[in-house]
């Protein structure tokens, strides 16, 4: 997801245990282990439609409902040991690296709104774009951010609030424009040279990022120009305000900066930290706001934050416990015990970098963890690395974009104040990027590597 690049020197195989091979591979609970994931999906379903509302079921409560259920049939361990473990899920090291990140980044966007960063940002961007491009140029600007630092988490740290700052200004859906930046910002996570997800993948299956490079472009780039044309008939009725104030470039200066300093690849955390630091110096000399009240406005930001990190420790916590019961294993082991030929090769790489980020909800774990795996299989049946490699990074940034609780989507949603279910049907470009894939497997192409 390109989250661990941004958070300093851990190494591609640094916090993750070896992978185990699918000789040795026990299945402590099978389908059991997976449960929890099934009781969260199911029960958010089905009391939302009785309620007639998606939106009307709190995401939190239905998490802490799975969590405590996946504690209760993590058998054969007294009960502060299962404590323990959803614990230390709750508290891993990138996950409290991603939790600093959610309040630095409520932080800043609610001091940048309070100074009016926003507003000037949003107006000199409908100073550039007629109306009925709009959308596509969004689209277009996420995606030139994420490959340019490499990470869907910056990306989508940057442009979200200026994102929502438009889609007030316009009239336009929020979910839809807040989804816009959440596709582009897959687009780099799966194609930069600096994403962790690229880096993972090549290194795994052992062969050159721009070979990777080019045969992913084959399978995503025909998807990306459908997106885009989708998004200009969608964006050709938006109606841009005729008038609206004139632009303060100084107070434009915060993003300007925080997109600067990411693409120059700083630490995501310091980038935020320069953003606050800026905000607060413009603010308090143009008298937008004084002392108290830019400590205020950040406080209001760390708190909107709130529901967001407790989803993230709970969703932490819950998918430890799944791992620690062989849920994982279970799917490895299921998956390569009947593959037949390089397409079925194929397709159980695909449905195991899935699966197993369905599990972790982080993209670089998935790959992390049957990236050995799915280099034995692709050995065995002759599929090509590099083929190899773009499966396993596609289909995990299709399932991490499209999952209500991965870290962008969730950080998307925080920054919006949308539940992260307003947001999943608009999500076009992962949805797209997974068709393709698929496409890609079924109808062997690009021919050369297939």
């Amino acid at each position: 997801m390109g989250l661990i690049s941004l958070m300093g020197p851990i190494g591609p195989m640094g916090p993750i245990s070896p992978i185990t091979p699918i000789s040795s591979m026990t299945n402590k609970k099978g389908l059991l282990a997976l449960s929890p994931l099934a009781v969260f999906m199911l029960l958010y379903v089905v009391l939302s439609v009785l309620a007639g509302d998606f939106y009307k079921v709190p995401i939190t409560v239905i998490f802490m409902i799975a969590s405590i259920y996946a504690v209760v049939i993590t058998g054969g361990l007294p009960l502060k040991k299962r404590v323990d473990i959803f614990s230390r899920g709750a508290s891993s090291d990138n996950l409290l690296l991603m939790l600093w990140i959610y309040v630095l980044a409520g932080a800043f966007a609610a001091s940048a709104k309070s100074m009016g960063s926003i507003d000037a940002t949003v107006n000199a961007a409908l100073n550039v774009l007629p109306g009925n491009l709009l959308l596509p140029g969004l689209f277009l600007a996420a995606c030139f951010i994420s490959v340019s630092i490499g990470t869907s988490v910056g990306t989508v740290v940057a442009l979200v609030p200026i994102a929502v700052g438009i889609a007030q200004q316009t009239g336009g859906s929020l979910p839809l424009i807040t989804a816009i930046i959440v596709g582009g910002a897959y687009f780099g996570d799966n194609l930069s040279f600096i994403s962790d997800t690229t880096v993972v993948a090549t290194s795994t299956q052992g062969c050159r990022m721009s070979d990777k490079f080019r045969v992913n472009a084959f399978i995503v780039m025909p998807a990306a120009l459908v997106i885009l044309v989708v998004y200009a008939v969608m964006g050709a009725n938006v109606q841009v305000p005729v008038e609206w104030r004139e632009v303060s470039y100084l107070k434009v200066l915060p993003y300007v900066v925080v997109l600067v300093a990411a693409v120059l690849g700083m630490n995501v955390m310091a980038v935020l930290v320069l953003g606050i630091a800026l905000c607060g110096c413009i603010g308090l000399c143009d008298g937008s706001y004084d002392l108290f009240g830019w400590l205020a406005a950040m406080g209001d930001g760390v708190k909107g934050m709130g529901e967001l990190i407790i989803v993230a420790m709970l969703a932490g916590g819950m998918l430890e416990l799944i791992r620690e019961n062989g849920g994982i294993d279970y799917i490895i082991s299921r998956l390569t015990a009947h593959v037949n030929g390089k397409r079925g090769a194929e397709l159980s790489i695909a449905g195991l970098v899935s699966l197993v980020n369905l599990c972790t909800a982080n993209n670089t774990i998935a790959i992390l963890t049957v990236g050995g795996i799915a280099k034995k299989i692709g050995d065995r049946y002759g599929v090509d690395n590099k083929k190899a490699a773009s499966i396993l990074d596609t289909f995990s940034c299709t399932v991490q974009g499209l999952i209500p609780y991965g870290v962008q989507m969730l950080l998307a949603a925080g920054l919006a104040k949308l539940n992260p279910m307003e947001i999943l049907p608009y999500l076009y470009y992962p949805m797209a990027i997974g068709v393709a894939a698929t496409l890609s497997i079924l109808l062997r192409y690009p021919r050369r590597y297939s």
